[in-house]
Parts: C-alpha cells; sequence; structure tokens
C-alpha cells in the first residue's frame, strides 16, 4: 500500500511537472499535503504501516533543510554582487573586449562561466544579457548567435563548485543525510572544468554551424510592427472632432491604442484626456481589419507614406525597448491590465514574444509568463523607473553601473570569505552563507527589503515541498523497488551501465521538468542501486547532480534557456540543434571520467 500511493503520487508529479498546467512549486506543496494527509490520517485508518512512512514532522522537515536554507542564503549573496555592479563592471569589460564575434564569446563565456561557479547562474544572465545585447548591437551582431552560448555557459559554470547551483546543494545535502558525506566546495571541479572547456569547445567550433542568424537590431523589424502600426490623419468632418481619446472608445470599439498625437510639431505622448482636432495625426496600434473599420466608422485616414522605424517611435523624449519578464516576476501569472502595467510604469506593451511566437493582438488580456520578452514604448525619463523593478529585466545597456556601486569590492569579499571559510572546512558552507548573507545587509549592500526580494520563494517552496516526496520514496522503499527494477534491466552490465542510464533518465527528465525536481526524485533511487549493488552510490549521485544542472536541448528545461528564449528570438528547435548534441557529449564525458574521480 505505502509503495503504491508513493507510486501514484510520483506519477502525479510528473504528470503535472511535465505539462505545466499549474506552477512547480504548487505543484510540489499538493504532494506535501498529500504526504501529510497520509501520516495524519494513514496510521490511524490502518491504510499504511506508520514505520514505512513519514511523519508529519518530517513532512514539514524540507523548510528547515540545511540544502533551502542554504540557497536561501545564496539568492541574497548573488543579489549583493549584482546590486553592487559587481558582476557589471565584468559585463563592461566584456563589452570593450569581445571586438568581434569570435572574441565576445570566448571572453563572454570564460567570464560569465567563472561568475557563474559562484553566483546564482540566474541572477548571472539577467546582469550580463543587457550588456552582451549592447556588445551585439554595437558590433552589428544578431542576438541569435551569442545568446544561447550564454544561458549555456552559465550553466557550465555552475557544475564547477558546490555553490554554482541550488541543485548541486541540494545533492549534497541528501549525500549527507543518507551517510555518504556532504561534497566538498571543489571536490567535483576537475569534472567541472572539463566539461566547462569542452563546452566553450563546441560551441567555438560546432556553434557557428548550428546557431540561427535570426535576429536584427531594428525591434520594428523583429516584433513585425510595420504591419501593425501605422499614422491616421483626423479629417475635418471626423465625429471624433472635440473628444478627449478616452472618450473616443477607439480600444473598447475597434481595439485601438492610441501611442500618441502629432499636432503641428507638438509630439503628445500618451494622450488620455488630450482632446482631437481636425488635422491631427495619430499613431495607432491596430490590426489592419479593425484599422480598416476605423477608417469607415471615425473619419480617420491612413497616411499612405508612413513608414516605420525605430526612429518613429524613439527619440529625444521616447524611447522603444524590450524588457524580460524576470524569474520572481509578480507579473508572472496576471494580465496587464491586472497589474496596471500602463500606469504602474508610464509604459504602454507594443508587442509580446513568447517561445517564439509574436502576440500583438488584445495584449492587455494575455496572462504573462517568465521569460516573456515584451517590447515597450515609454519616455526615457521613465526608463529608470523600468530598470530599477525586480519585476522585469531591461534588455538594455543599464547606463548607472548601480544604487550601491560603491560597495562592489566589499561584494566581492564577502563573497571570497564565504568560499574560503567553507572551502578550508573552517565552517560548514550552511553557517558561511547565513554569515555572507547578513554581511551583504550590514555592510548595506544590500537593503533588508532587497535581501528579501532577492530570494526566489518559487524555488525554496519547490525544495521544501518535494524533498519530503524522496524521503516517502526511501522509507516506502519505492526507491528500492524502482532501483531493483532499473538493476535487472542493466545491472548484468555492471555499475558504469548503471551509472550511464542513471545520468540519462536524470537530464531526459530535467529537459521537461524542475531540475531540482528531478535531482530529488532520482537521487533515493541512485542510493538505493548502489546499495544493491555493494558498490558506493557517490558516483551515481554525481550523475544525477551533473545530469541535472545541465539542460540544453529545450528553452524550458532551465531557467537560463527561458531567459534567452524571446530576446534571442528563438525558436524551440534551435535549443534542441545546438544542445542535444551537447547533452550527449556531456553524458559520454561523466560516464568516462565519473568513476575515474569517484571510485565504486
Amino acid at each position: 500500500m505505502e509503495m503504491g500511493l508513493v507510486l501514484l503520487l510520483l506519477a502525479a508529479a510528473l504528470v503535472l511537472f511535465i505539462s505545466e498546467r499549474l506552477p512547480a512549486e504548487l505543484v510540489s506543496l499538493l504532494v506535501l499535503a498529500a504526504l501529510l494527509l497520509v501520516a495524519v490520517a494513514g496510521p490511524a485508518t490502518g491504510w499504511v504501516n506508520p514505520e514505512r512512512w513519514i511523519t508529519p514532522g518530517e513532512a514539514l522537515s524540507g523548510f528547515g533543510n540545511s540544502a533551502v536554507v542554504t540557497v536561501a542564503a545564496m539568492f541574497v549573496l548573488s543579489a549583493g554582487l549584482a546590486r553592487t555592479g559587481a558582476l557589471a563592471g565584468l559585463g563592461r569589460a566584456l563589452v570593450r573586449l569581445g571586438r568581434n564575434q569570435t572574441a565576445l564569446l570566448v571572453v563572454m563565456m570564460v567570464v560569465v562561466g567563472v561568475a557563474s561557479a559562484f553566483v546564482n547562474n540566474t541572477a548571472a544572465v539577467a546582469v550580463f544579457l543587457p550588456l552582451v545585447l549592447t556588445a551585439c548591437h554595437r558590433r552589428k551582431l544578431p542576438p541569435s548567435r551569442v545568446l544561447i552560448p550564454l544561458s549555456f555557459a552559465s550553466q557550465f559554470g555552475g557544475v564547477c563548485t558546490l555553490i554554482g547551483t541550488s541543485t548541486n546543494l541540494l545533492v549534497s545535502a541528501i549525500s549527507e543525510k543518507a551517510g555518504y558525506g556532504a561534497f566538498g566546495m571543489f571536490e567535483f571541479s576537475q569534472l567541472g572544468v572539463i566539461l566547462l572547456g569542452v563546452g566553450l569547445v563546441y560551441l567555438l567550433v560546432v556553434g557557428p554551424w548550428l546557431l540561427p542568424a535570426r535576429r536584427g537590431t531594428d525591434l520594428a523589424e523583429t516584433y513585425r510592427l510595420r504591419e501593425y502600426i501605422t499614422e491616421v490623419r483626423v479629417l475635418p468632418d471626423s465625429p471624433l472632432i472635440g473628444k478627449t481619446v478616452v472618450e473616443s472608445r477607439l480600444g473598447e470599439r475597434h481595439d485601438a491604442n492610441v501611442l500618441e498625437i502629432l499636432r503641428q510639431d507638438r509630439r503628445i505622448w500618451s494622450p488620455h484626456d488630450t482632446r482631437l482636432q481636425a488635422g491631427d495625426i495619430l499613431l495607432v496600434q491596430a490590426n489592419v481589419q479593425n484599422l480598416m473599420d476605423l477608417r469607415a466608422r471615425t473619419g480617420l485616414t491612413i497616411e499612405p507614406e508612413f513608414q516605420l522605424k525605430d526612429a518613429t517611435l524613439s527619440g529625444d523624449e521616447m524611447a522603444l525597448t524590450e524588457a524580460l519578464v524576470a524569474p520572481r516576476s509578480t507579473l508572472a501569472g496576471r494580465t496587464l491590465a491586472e497589474a496596471y502595467f500602463r500606469w504602474r510604469y508610464e509604459a504602454i506593451v507594443l508587442a509580446l514574444q513568447r517561445q517564439g511566437r509574436l502576440l500583438r493582438g488584445k495584449l492587455a488580456r494575455v496572462r504573462l509568463r517568465f521569460g516573456d520578452a515584451l517590447l515597450l514604448l515609454l519616455r526615457r525619463q521613465d526608463l529608470p523607473r523600468l530598470r530599477a523593478s525586480d519585476d522585469l529585466v531591461v534588455l538594455a545597456e543599464v547606463e548607472a553601473p548601480s544604487l550601491r556601486s560603491g560597495r562592489a569590492l566589499l561584494a566581492l569579499g564577502i563573497i571570497t570569505l564565504v568560499v574560503l571559510a567553507a572551502a578550508l572546512g573552517v565552517v560548514p558552507i550552511l553557517v558561511s552563507a547565513i554569515l555572507g548573507a547578513l554581511a551583504m545587509v550590514l555592510t548595506r549592500c544590500l537593503t533588508m527589503d532587497q535581501a528579501f526580494q532577492a530570494i526566489d520563494w518559487r524555488v525554496i517552496f519547490l525544495l521544501a515541498g518535494v524533498l519530503p516526496l524522496g524521503m516517502a520514496m526511501e522509507r516506502s522503499g519505492t526507491a528500492a523497488g524502482l532501483a531493483q527494477t532499473a538493476l535487472g534491466l542493466v545491472g548484468h552490465f555492471g555499475p558504469l551501465a548503471v551509472l550511464a542510464v542513471i545520468y540519462l533518465m536524470t537530464a531526459l527528465l530535467t529537459e521537461v521538468m524542475s531540475n531540482n525536481a528531478a535531482a530529488v526524485l532520482l537521487a533515493p533511487i541512485a542510493i538505493s542501486a548502489g546499495t544493491s549493488m555493494g558498490i558506493s552510490p557517490k558516483p551515481l549521485l554525481m550523475a544525477v547532480m551533473f545530469a541535472a544542472s545541465t539542460s540544453f536541448a529545450t528553452p524550458v528545461g532551465y531557467q537560463t534557456n527561458t531567459m534567452v528564449y524571446g530576446a534571442g528570438g528563438y525558436r524551440f528547435a534551435d535549443f534542441t540543434r545546438v544542445g542535444l548534441p551537447l547533452n550527449i557529449l556531456f553524458w559520454i564525458l561523466a560516464v568516462v571520467w565519473i568513476p575515474k574521480f569517484w571510485h565504486f
């Protein structure tokens, strides 16, 4: 019964994780609630044997797990580096040194790879993304040639140290709890550096043949606004004369958005309450059908010689820019109308790019997702407000390095001490990370509010909810049963075959669901497989960790892939074409090298 319940929960969780019908963190909490319900009601009703199920206290232990707390502290440390401009300084050097595509790729991947070994790689990509786009603009390079390498390099660096990704810390905590010891700060750096070097060479040699050169730097062309934005003139007999833009109800009746009014030599931005006059030229956002209807019913005529370019929408007062919905954005799951986006940022969303598709109609009703690329029109004076938001990553170089740029060296010093203290065994990584996070706040590299905002609570709740499922798999015997099934299929080929299968299973799961969830589900199976074969589970746990921390074949398998998806104008197949051979290459390298560093 216990195994049946765990398998049922496991199957339901996998379906929900893969389908993405519900947020991953909500799925994790639903699993936690089911485990708690069985823990409370199961023994009382005789459904389950309490010795083969976790207790209510164990079900909630994920919130106090050392890996979860360490991950939260690492988010704060990463934010300290980002807020003080320490990372941006490296990025600006990247822009100066990248004189051509090859030079830009080399410098970018090395810098991002090294930074991601010590900083949360999502934060690193968020900082470097606008700087890399600026370099592409200056060198007239298509961003699609460099953004996939940016994402992949951050993952290469993440497997070089214990704190490179949350997955490393998570598998380390599982290993320690199972009695096989926690991982050292640089325990797997040798293999990490090998993968980093091979990955860089692959992207430099093979990447140019596989990466698309799809997207230019003209935003109006990229978002195909020429077929969607035009100028219309108010005729002398128009019934709209004397009415304000709001009173004309052009948006409600014709789904037309008036961006600005050109009246003689004056440009009136966001003219909600401006009364229309004969001869006014309106810059209107609407599709062709609605424009034809607008012309027939409202006494407006389309300006035949209008040609839209970026300069049409931007100038001394106006700016046309892109922004990504950030990983921890409060905008995710809400429509533009529900978020009061236009009034909150004084910006108009002209178009939205999601997973290679352009959305331009009825945008106010579209529910935003993490990774959506928004094309925004706003006044230049409102750009600082947009850049200051934690909900958006503005894809343009930030003019000021940081509000707290004077503390960049201090932030670097703090993270260096955190790494050294843990690496030398002075204190455990949990203690050094917490002390480092406190030091960031006490030295005013971050405010307390910024520290709380830096923590990706979705990841924390995901980890806290899914960890007890791994415990239940182990306690109920499910992990041992699944391990025995796997051993029955490939065990007679020896430990190396089992290692290859566990790596492959983890890699496949990571491509379609949360990498942390994949690691938690496969780690107990790896431990049971090692125990059953009478070998050390350490190499198998390393296979789980490396496979879960490197996801290249899909844009949804890793957060950094999702971040560059819209910004680079990629299609789903672009990641598969570039990433699948790299996944296979890493699989082969892991199977060859893991047994050399960690003996069975």
